[in-house]
């Protein structure tokens, strides 16, 4: 074997990246010192020595390698000595030149420290060992992109820190710069003002403040740059947010500027703002549908800045997403949030009523509440005793059946239909359980939001007013910027009968006089036309 060695011409491959994947292998001047050792005690031909400090995880990234393939392919020399075949290949491509050129015999011979590989070689083994330095790289592509992913997911920055914060290596995180986050934020602040080109508050910042980058190993502690200051206002990582690869997270270091004054300096730049995660909840969205195409309508929040003031005014419009491929809508028309808002308010107050009102109401159904309770029990007793009875006459059928009195179709058929009786049985009388215990609950909730929700609405937050829409009623559909809401059943008799209702109150004046029969059978009417609403839909509001 070392007879054949001393006729090949080697090329000696070193190589090593300042990568990841490199850290563990030796220097280059030490892989070249021990391939030449071994060359000199198995007398082996080297006819030209190959370094490079590139990785090899992609083709063609390698200049020198590439050359190195070219002139043995060219017939200038028919081996390769290296470290180990990874120092040769991470790639399948480069990989499978290998592969081949020692298939074909152009290469007689790839020399490591360890071992030899030939072309009358398994090729298999070549491959295996060859895929393995592969996989690696793809193993340590997924595993650093996971761990950055995880990073960012939990609000860190996974990089260096912008001026004005530092890397916290002890707890991996992102934290400020004692030295340079309050100078940073006088930027923004001067930058805000309108008053102040980036040039002018570099020059501050150098000249007058004396503001130098973060000092480093090899680089900073120099006056900032130029490109520096745009850098920083540019970058919406000082309101929060961090930009990574395409895609938005929420930070977890504290904020120099909120995302207004960042959208603020972005303007007076003469740029839009970078897109970032939504910020903005909106009460509407996900309830109301166009009804033209069945979309669902989402908002979208415009804004104006108004030089004057220098205040950014916010506006917020709801339209059609039209996103379906089957109907060409027509609905493009948008509608400001005050007036969604507005129309929903008629919609409440078309089912107000006045708090004494109310009450008065719940006082005459507390002193209604035991007999309505009474005549609840009395129907849950009759409903028990008929399913006692539908399920007896099972029973005996399943005995005639046993006895042969009856064939199956009879059988069959008549136990279907008593088995249709038990489910219908069942389920009245965990109607009628509800209703029993919570008749009372729905009216007073019934009551207290058309007392209450009109106001409520209007001074209410987001999810405040998202709640008192759900309770409202169902299917909210748009369409030419009117909305249509159907009211939910319990509300039904307030609409219809509440306006004169209230009529028949305020002439009673039951703050001055004693409740009496008159006012008793007054609320009796519209009270037992409530309760069949409820029977219909006995669910309580919020």
């Amino acid at each position: 074997m070392t007879e054949n060695k001393s006729k090949i011409k080697y090329f000696l491959y070193a190589r090593k990246s300042s990568e990841s994947e490199d850290r563990q292998v030796q220097s280059i001047d030490d892989q070249i010192n021990r391939l030449k050792k071994l060359a000199q005690e198995t007398n082996l031909s080297i006819k030209k020595i190959y370094t490079e400090a590139k990785s090899a995880k992609k083709p063609y990234n390698r200049p020198l390698f590439d050359e190195m393939i070219q002139k043995i392919e060219q017939g200038e020399a028919d081996g390769i000595l290296c470290w180990q075949i990874n120092r040769l290949s991470r790639n399948p491509i480069d990989s499978g030149k290998l592969g081949w050129l020692l298939q074909q015999g152009t290469l007689k011979s790839i020399q490591t420290i360890d071992r030899q590989y030939l072309p009358d070689d398994n090729v298999l083994l070549f491959s295996v060992e060859t895929g393995v330095a592969n996989q690696y790289i793809l193993d340590l592509k997924k595993n650093t992109k996971r761990g950055l992913e995880s990073k960012l997911e939990k609000g860190w920055l996974p990089n260096l820190a912008p001026l004005g914060y530092v890397n916290d290596k002890e707890n991996k995180t992102i934290a400020e710069d004692p030295e340079r986050f309050n100078l940073v934020r006088k930027m923004w602040d001067l930058m805000l003002t309108g008053n102040y080109t980036p040039p002018k508050i570099l020059e501050l910042a150098n000249n007058e403040w004396g503001f130098r980058t973060k000092k480093y190993k090899r680089i900073g502690d120099n006056k900032l740059s130029k490109s520096g200051i745009y850098r920083i206002f540019n970058n919406i990582f000082y309101a929060g947010i961090i930009d990574w690869a395409g895609k938005q997270y929420q930070g977890n270091h504290k904020p120099i500027i909120t995302l207004e004054e960042f959208d603020r300096v972005q303007i007076l730049l003469g740029k839009k703002g970078k897109p970032r995660p939504q910020k903005y909840k909106f009460a509407f969205t996900g309830l109301i549908r166009c009804a033209e195409c069945g979309c669902l309508y989402t908002a979208e929040i415009k804004k104006k800045f108004i030089k004057s003031t220098g205040v950014i005014k916010k506006y917020t419009y709801y339209h059609c997403t039209r996103k379906t491929i089957r109907v060409n809508c027509s609905q493009k028309k948008v509608i400001r949030e005050e007036e969604l808002e507005n129309q929903i308010l008629d919609e409440l107050k078309s089912i107000t009523i006045l708090p004494d009102f109310r009450d008065w109401a719940l006082g005459v159904l507390n002193q209604s509440n035991d007999k309505e309770i009474e005549d609840r029990s009395k129907i849950h007793e009759s409903l028990s005793i008929d399913l006692l009875k539908t399920q007896k006459e099972i029973d005996e059928l399943t005995k005639m059946r046993y006895r042969e009195l009856i064939d199956d179709e009879a059988f069959t058929k008549e136990k279907n239909l008593l088995q249709s009786k038990i489910i219908q049985l069942k389920e009245k009388l965990r109607e009628t359980e509800a209703r029993a215990e919570r008749w009372l609950e729905l009216t007073e909730n019934t009551f207290n939001f058309a007392t209450y929700a009109y106001k409520n609405f209007l001074l209410g937050d987001l999810q405040a007013k998202k709640s008192i829409v759900m309770a409202l009623g169902s299917n909210f559909l748009m369409k030419d910027g009117k909305l249509t809401i159907s009211a939910n059943n319990w509300f039904l008799p307030i609409k219809n009968s509440y306006s004169v209702l209230e009529k028949e109150y305020l002439r009673l004046e039951p703050k001055i006089l004693p409740l009496n029969k008159a006012k008793t059978e007054a609320l009796a009417s519209v009270r037992a036309e409530w309760l069949r609403g409820w029977d219909s839909n006995p669910r309580p509001i919020g």
